[in-house]
């Protein structure tokens, strides 16, 4: 048995609309790391687990390959400008960018939703990517509106 083709799979779970988040970690130089993502879920409340999946041939694949924590910060209706940046191929995305250390030492974004500190669970390979799981140790919650990724494109809600 095959898959569909990689344009039909983008339009059918281009109609689930998701979360944008930034991943940060320290790479194996201790040096900042982040990328963009939306494939995030809650997967477990005891205990607290979730996962992200990330591309092997993404720079913060190797990163949280070495990683024992990493942060979820979750991005806020006007932060579309900063998921863009961080979903780039360069080097020193964190260049000009707010953040602060968190107390595991991991840069959190300013800004956000929410900032969600999570200590690596497991690792499990799933095609071209890998499924990291990530226990969550803390975090930090704001209001406001999240900012969405719908059908190829950034959108956030409206009304109250």
């Amino acid at each position: 048995m095959t898959g569909v083709d990689a344009a039909l799979f983008r339009q059918l779970l281009g109609r689930f609309a998701t979360g944008v988040t930034v991943i940060t970690t320290r790479n194996a130089a201790g040096e900042p790391e982040g990328m963009t993502a939306s494939s995030v879920a809650s997967v477990s409340l005891e205990p607290p687990l979730l996962l992200v999946s990330v591309d092997h041939r993404n720079v913060m694949h190797q990163a949280l390959a070495q990683a024992t924590h990493f942060v979820v910060n979750v991005l806020a209706a006007d932060q579309e400008a900063l998921s863009r940046r961080f979903a780039e191929l360069e080097d020193n995305r964190f260049d000009g960018v707010g953040f602060h250390i968190g107390k595991l030492g991991l840069p959190i974004l300013d800004g956000v939703l929410a900032h969600i500190e999570c200590a690596k669970d497991a690792a499990v390979e799933a095609g071209d990517h890998t499924i990291y799981f990530g226990l969550v140790t803390g975090g930090a919650v704001t209001d406001g509106r999240p900012l969405l990724y719908y059908r190829g494109g950034y959108a956030n809600l409206s009304g109250s």
